[in-house]
Order: C-alpha cells, then sequence, then structure tokens
C-alpha cells in the first residue's frame, strides 16, 4: 500500500500538555472492545449504509460495532464529530464531501490521490491526538461490477453523466480497463460535454452509460439525466451508481428500450465490504 502524505502534523484531540508517549498508537478497539463507524454526508435520507453494516454485525456475530449516520451539514464539522467521539475507529463519505474531505486527511493512499476523491476514512487516534487515513473502496465496487460486463460485452466507449467524486472513480476504472471516457456535466468546459451536445451518434457509440448523478435518488424517484432516452437501444449497457430505489427511472426507461442495466446494489456491496477490510485490516 502506497500512501501520500498531505499534513504532517496530527489533529488535536485535547488541549492537555503533550508527553514522552505522545506518538504511541492506541487500538482502535479501545479499551473496552467498543468500536464505532458511520456515513458522514448531508442529506443521508437515502443511504443503506446503516441498515447493511447494522445486519452484517448480526449475520457474522460482530459484537461490540455499531453503525450510525452522521449528517454534517458542512465538512469542516468533520474534525469535531471525531473528537467528540473516541470510540469512533472509521467513516464511509458520501455526497456531497467525497472530494472536500481530502483537506481534511493526513495521508491519502495513491489510487485516491489521483482519482481527487476519498469514501473511505480510516482514524488511526495517537495519546492526544488523530491522524486521518484516505481510500477510495469506490474502486472496488465499481471495478468488481464492470470489469465482467465490459469484456464480455467488448464494450469500447463509455459516457460519465456527472463529474463528481463518484465519476472520477468511475473514469480511473474505465481507463484500467481500455475504455475510451467521454465526461458529461451541467456546465461546459474543456475536455466535458453539456446535455445537450448528446446527439444519436454519441448514444449509439457509447456502448456503456453511467448515472454517477444524484438524479433519481430518493425521495427525487422521478429524476433523471437529460438524455434522449428514445435514442438508446439493446447496443447500450445502462449502470446507475444511485441504488435507492434499486431501479431508477434512468434504468427503468432504458430498459423498456432494449438495454442491458445496472443497479448499484453490486457495487454498493462490495465497496461496503473494502471498506470494512479497510478499518480491520492493519495493511492499510
Amino acid at each position: 500500500m502506497v500512501f501520500v502524505v498531505i499534513h504532517s502534523s496530527s489533529s488535536s484531540l485535547t488541549t492537555s500538555d503533550k508527553d514522552d508517549n505522545q506518538n504511541k498508537t492506541v487500538t482502535l478497539r479501545n479499551i473496552d472492545g467498543m468500536r464505532k463507524y458511520g456515513l458522514i454526508g448531508y442529506p443521508l435520507r437515502h443511504s443503506f449504509s446503516k441498515k447493511y453494516f447494522t445486519e452484517k454485525f448480526v449475520k457474522e456475530k460482530i459484537h461490540n460495532c455499531s453503525y450510525d449516520n452522521y449528517p454534517l451539514s458542512s465538512i469542516d464539522k468533520l474534525p469535531g464529530l471525531i473528537t467528540s467521539d473516541p470510540y469512533l475507529c472509521g467513516l464511509n463519505v458520501t455526497i456531497p464531501y467525497k472530494s472536500e474531505v481530502i483537506n481534511y486527511v493526513d495521508i491519502i493512499d495513491t489510487e485516491s490521490a489521483q482519482i481527487g476523491a476519498i469514501n473511505v476514512l480510516k482514524i488511526k487516534r495517537l495519546k492526544d491526538s488523530f491522524k486521518l487515513y484516505g481510500y477510495n473502496s469506490d474502486i472496488t465496487g465499481i471495478m468488481d461490477t464492470l470489469a465482467p460486463v465490459i469484456r464480455k460485452e467488448r464494450v469500447k466507449k463509455a459516457l460519465i453523466l456527472g463529474t463528481g467524486g463518484s465519476s472520477k472513480a468511475v473514469n480511473f476504472v474505465l481507463n484500467k480497463l481500455s475504455v475510451e471516457v467521454t465526461l458529461v456535466s451541467r456546465t461546459r468546459r474543456p475536455g466535458v460535454l453539456i446535455y445537450a451536445d448528446i446527439d444519436s451518434r454519441i448514444l449509439k457509440e457509447s456502448g456503456l452509460i453511467v448515472n454517477t448523478t444524484p438524479l433519481g435518488l430518493f425521495p427525487d424517484k422521478e429524476g433523471k439525466p437529460d438524455i434522449d432516452y428514445n435514442l438508446l437501444g439493446k447496443n447500450n449497457i445502462l449502470f446507475d451508481l444511485v441504488y435507492n430505489p434499486e431501479i431508477t427511472t434512468f434504468l427503468r426507461l432504458g430498459k423498456e428500450r432494449g438495454c442491458k442495466i445496472i443497479t448499484g446494489l453490486k457495487m454498493l456491496h462490495s465497496q461496503a465490504e473494502k471498506a470494512w477490510e479497510i478499518w480491520n485490516n492493519d495493511d492499510f
């Protein structure tokens, strides 16, 4: 595992004087074995993470663990959250903080640094301070979901709708799979199309179309990216990172026109298990 050091000093937990043992790492499992994990983002009405991990703890008989949602109206509240609970060991990061949170980590792994987005935080506590390590388990989730499909269907070109943190992870994975990517956003800028640019030729050439925006996310279930769905057909594969609802309007409209569809559930499960590995493996 290769890391990039972003900040050289640990975030302060207290104002007490430091002693000779200040750099001694405190075990993540704490004195009584209690471990807390959670999700930060805003808002968090859409999240399945708490349900997923709570059920995992019960099913796998993982004791003294809990998982909660921490809706932060501003990312600058993150240090206070970590300081307030010494049992907090790790956090998932979702919309809209996957890119912004980089400013708060001390060390980031190289892939996350290349992407410019993080969705997993590992908290390593010292005597009176802590260090934040940043990772991106979306990479694993996206690779596990798309690699078999791309190889089977021989996808050469893809259209990525959205340019946020999740889009960066999708782009990274598709580049690794040698798929030519076109990015689409609401705002025109160099190397990025706007939705009005998407014509029949572009849609026909794009074997894979990925929605990385929150459009269609509960409770706005009727939301969808602004493309002409009547131009889609059996040669298109639609993948939606939104997983609540499982079949989004984007996917439903594509399926009605003969497209193959991929829901966000496999990615959700895969990236969640990777996050758990990161939190509980000393190699990270």
